[in-house]
């Protein structure tokens, strides 16, 4: 064996301590990298040279250099931090949407309560024009305060938009960078060596995209990687992307939708099929929490509305001659919205037709409504769909239900069109108080009661309502009774002729009203036999307050529909300050369980990539531990090269 095969055992000893000395000052250097995978040179024994006297070995190959990498580990961590990020910024803005409900004397609840215990003060001076001012003052506040929470959940809706718009350029810029990081790793491993370092900024890259929206990776041949987004839809395929956008939503303008760009056409991506990713957040925040939030505000402010202006047009105003009040509040009208994709005319206008009347405010739910075609139906069927629950219903044009009237038409929508229903969605943000005159609020009642003063039992008159706006002031009634235990013979008369129009008989019992003409008497007290009331036109509107007395009991009475039941019809309802509650409730309850799943996907995340980096991370510890190895290994081969310069020297002064 010559000298020079010494002097080869060493050169390679020290060039694979060497390289295995670099890779772990490499791994060093990078211990604080996010993403950084810790590298180690793998070394192969030479193969020997024969000879007669046996095999010798020809020292040692640095063959390449591996990255510690899972595969499995990644895609994992990959995935956990996508559902993190989701739920992150999904809490991040119902954080926002609590402020829009605030609680205490800033809150809708109580701007309702005050102005309906301000008809109290109404009640003992209906002529004073200082305290109408008063009612008209807390009119103005109740409908400022839901005009101002509309406006807020209108803010949510621009940010919503706004952090769509740079998390889809972002997912964009990372898009380009995974793909150009395939160009070069392909490239490189056309030689034969995998790029370390490019496959963990490739990593890197695809581990933040995970963090937008939840992707799916599939590796090519070539080393390339193809990302799949939105459960099948190539984000980047080799060298080429799609690119995403944020488009508007063809069912309502207002708000946002995602698309993806393919070969000139952009194809909406449904917003089910997203998976995790602060987009996927975002984007059920605004179809969700923000959709149900509107719509209950939007609730509270029609039922608010429309009961207060039905209990203003049953009285009498201070105008002369005095009438029926007018509305004291406007709201912001139903809707139906056309899909953007609906049939058009030539001149671009849509040809269906569909409109929403409101024909009960106390029966309206807090829910949108999709409408088309009945596809199983007959020739005028639609099938109409309430999505807050999903219940599914056939319906024709004219039909009503959950308060509302649905007509379409007189432009026939085609089999393929779609309208999204909103009754209650922009209610608050159009609610305004329309009354000015303080002559127009309407206190008094069109119809007085009295009892005989030859009654003879304890009974008298606790209340007169007017319950219907069909009541006839022009009419006379007349109660009788004609035994102790209540019955009771009813007479109705003409005003002006006296002449008899209808007559009958009837049974009171005690807790029940007489109920006639559009109105309900309800009397305290036991009445006799032969005791008699009357029901009859209020003579001096001026210094009556029978209609302001209605006006107070609004503020306990059930006007906000509960909610939905199994069978399509509603389950009880709120009185307007309980109803306020219980959207307090409702989105208080979603922010606990958003920031409960936040806390836990976190955790999983955090978990996820602790258990990765163990794989892939890089420990100093274990660095420094090899340092000194690599170092000693250097050192000894340094010593070989010594010997066989010393052994070489002595054979050059042997041969000289």
């Amino acid at each position: 064996m010559s000298a020079s095969a010494l002097f080869s055992l060493g050169t390679k000893a020290m060039t694979a301590s060497y390289a295995a000395l670099a890779t772990t000052g490499h791994n060093i250097a990078n211990a604080n990298v996010v993403g950084y995978s810790r590298q180690q040179a793998e070394l192969a024994t030479a193969n020997g040279q024969f000879t007669g006297a046996g095999f010798f070995g020809k020292g040692v190959d640095v063959t390449t250099v591996t990255r510690a990498h899972d595969a499995f580990l990644t895609r994992e961590a990959a995935t956990a931090n996508s559902l993190a990020a989701m739920d992150a910024s999904r809490l991040g803005m119902l954080n926002q949407l609590e402020t829009a409900f605030p609680t205490g004397e800033q809150g809708v609840g109580y701007a309702a309560g005050q102005f309906l215990n301000s008809m109290v003060d109404l009640t003992t001076h209906p002529q004073d024009a200082a305290t109408r001012q008063v009612v008209l003052a807390r009119a103005s506040d109740v409908a400022q305060r839901f005009a101002a929470a509309g406006s807020q959940l209108d803010n949510l809706q621009l940010s919503v938009r706004e952090d769509l718009k740079a998390n889809v350029a972002e997912i964009n810029q990372l898009a380009q960078s995974v793909a150009e990081l395939n160009q070069r790793i392909a490239s490189v491993l056309g030689m034969g060596q995998t790029p370390n370092d490019l496959l963990d900024q490739r990593d890197q890259a695809i581990a933040k995209l995970a963090g937008k929206l939840q992707i799916s990776t599939v590796p090519a041949d070539d080393g390339s990687l193809t990302v799949f987004v939105a459960g099948g839809q190539r984000l980047v395929l080799g060298t080429q992307v799609q690119k995403l956008t944020v488009e508007v939503d063809p069912a309502d303008a207002t708000r946002a939708a995602l698309g993806i760009s393919e070969n000139g056409f952009v194809r909406l991506l449904p917003d089910s099929e997203l998976g995790g990713g602060a987009v996927a957040g975002l984007l059920r925040f605004q179809n969700t929490d923000l959709v149900d939030a509107r719509t209950q505000l939007g609730q509270m402010a029609a039922a608010l509305a429309g009961k207060v202006n039905e209990q203003q047009s049953l009285g009498l105003d201070l105008r002369v001659p005095p009438g029926s009040g007018a509305p004291i509040f406007s709201i912001g009208a139903a809707t139906a919205l056309p899909d953007a994709r609906n049939a058009v005319n030539g001149s671009g206008q849509f040809i269906g037709q569909v409109s929403l009347s409101v024909v009960d405010a106390t029966q309206l739910l807090a829910s949108e409504y999709s409408l088309r075609a009945d596809p199983g139906g007959a020739p005028g069927a639609w099938q109409l769909t309430r999505l807050s629950d999903g219940l599914v219903r056939t319906i024709a044009s004219g039909d009503q239900l959950d308060g509302l009237r649905i007509d379409i038409g007189p432009g026939l929508p085609s089999a393929t069109d779609r309208f999204l229903l909103q009754p209650v969605t922009r209610a608050a943000n159009g609610m305004q108080r329309v009354l000015d005159d303080v002559r127009g609020l309407a206190a008094a009642s069109p119809l007085s009661a009295a009892n005989a003063t030859s009654n003879t039992g304890t009974a008298s008159v606790a209340a007169l309502r007017v319950v219907s706006p069909l009541a006839n002031p022009n009419l006379n009634a007349a109660f009788s009774f004609t035994s102790d235990s209540g019955d009771y013979a009813w007479e109705l008369r003409d005003a002006a002729s006296n002449a008899l129009l209808s007559s009958g008989t009837g049974v009171w019992n005690a807790g029940t009203a007489l109920a006639l003409n559009g109105f309900e008497l309800a009397l305290n007290g036991v009445p006799r036999n032969g005791d008699a009331f009357t029901v009859g036109k209020t003579q001096f509107p001026a210094s009556n307050n029978g209609n302001a007395l209605a006006f107070t009991a609004l503020r306990d009475r059930a006007m906000v529909g509960r909610g939905p039941l199994a069978g399509g019809g509603v389950g009880g309802g709120l009185s307007i300050t309980d109803a306020y509650a219980s959207t307090l409730a409702n989105i208080g309850v979603r922010v606990q369980g958003a920031n409960a799943s936040s806390e836990i996907s976190t955790a999983v995340a955090a978990q996820a990539e602790a258990t990765r980096s163990a794989k892939s991370g890089v420990n100093l510890d274990e660095e420094a531990a090899r340092l000194i190895q690599y170092q000693q290994s250097y050192q000894a081969a340094a010593k070989i090269l010594q010997i066989a310069q010393n052994v070489f020297d002595t054979l050059l002064e042997t041969a000289g």
